[in-house]
């Protein structure tokens, strides 16, 4: 093992050490640091959105540390080590790697794609092509995962036209269920159009988690503009009325549009 990484597992070592260690990192399981796995993970994405070198260097190593530290619990209790995780994982990249590492062939993305699904598909005994997308995945992520996983087969509309008519449909649906008063069918096909909102992102090669990100992102923009502005005017956002606050927004809207 690299010696900067070994130093890093013994540094884990000593804050779960019994008698010296920090009494924090002592109590910790595999249950509790899970809320700190998904933070990370996260803190990674909004390091590489960044775009700053020395910030996304940072977060990858705070996620590192998050691995490290699991392989010391499982290390504890005589399950596996580091050293098991990097031999895996290093296993694996060469098995679902042949056309690096072996003899076949692969022209493009897609052709690597589909190998790697048989691939480990074959490894672990599955069923389905569908199994394996963590249920933990945020649902915009777990919908685009699922359908690419059935693009990959087949299971795919052939073009782009077919997906806007797929997205009218179920607006329509929607729009029935709501005169219906139908609560629980109402639900069913808010969450059709949003995965048919989802596959027509995939078509136009946008990510619908992304672009739900930005717009909320822009929504905090805009309405922490209101929340200043009318500050500044000396009212309290409780008092003004929603043509005052629309006015503003809109303001705000056109001059974003400008840029």
């Amino acid at each position: 093992m690299d010696k900067k990484l070994s130093d890093l597992a013994k540094i884990m070592v000593d804050l779960r050490n019994v008698e010296k260690g920090c009494p924090w990192d002592k109590e910790q399981t595999h249950e509790s640091l899970k809320p700190y796995l998904i933070e990370e993970a996260y803190e990674v994405l909004e390091a590489i959105e960044s775009g700053e070198d020395a910030l996304l260097k940072e977060e990858l190593g705070d996620l590192l540390f998050q691995v490290i530290f699991h392989s010391q619990l499982a290390k504890e209790n005589g399950r596996f080590t580091i050293e098991n995780v990097i031999a895996t994982v290093s296993e694996k990249m060469i098995r679902r790697h042949p056309h690096v590492f072996g003899s076949e062939n692969a022209e493009n993305s897609s052709d690597v794609l589909s190998r790697w699904e048989e691939i480990k598909k074959e490894e672990k005994k599955r069923d389905s092509i569908l199994e394996g997308v963590p249920r933990s995945l945020p649902s915009l992520i777990r919908a685009k995962r699922l359908m690419d996983r059935a693009a990959r087969v087949g299971f795919e509309w052939d073009k782009v036209e077919d997906v806007w008519k797929k997205v009218e449909e179920e607006w329509q649906e929607i729009q029935d269920a709501r005169e219906k008063g139908d609560d629980k069918e109402l639900k069913e096909e808010i969450g059709d159009l949003m995965i048919a909102l989802v596959n027509l992102g995939r078509f136009l090669k946008i990510d619908a988690d992304e672009a739900l990100t930005s717009s909320v992102e822009k929504f905090i923009r805009r309405f922490s503009a209101i929340e200043k502005e009318l500050k500044a005017n000396g009212k309290d956002i409780h008092e003004a009325t929603l043509e005052e606050m629309d006015e503003i927004w809109n303001r705000v809207r056109q001059e974003d549009k400008r840029r």
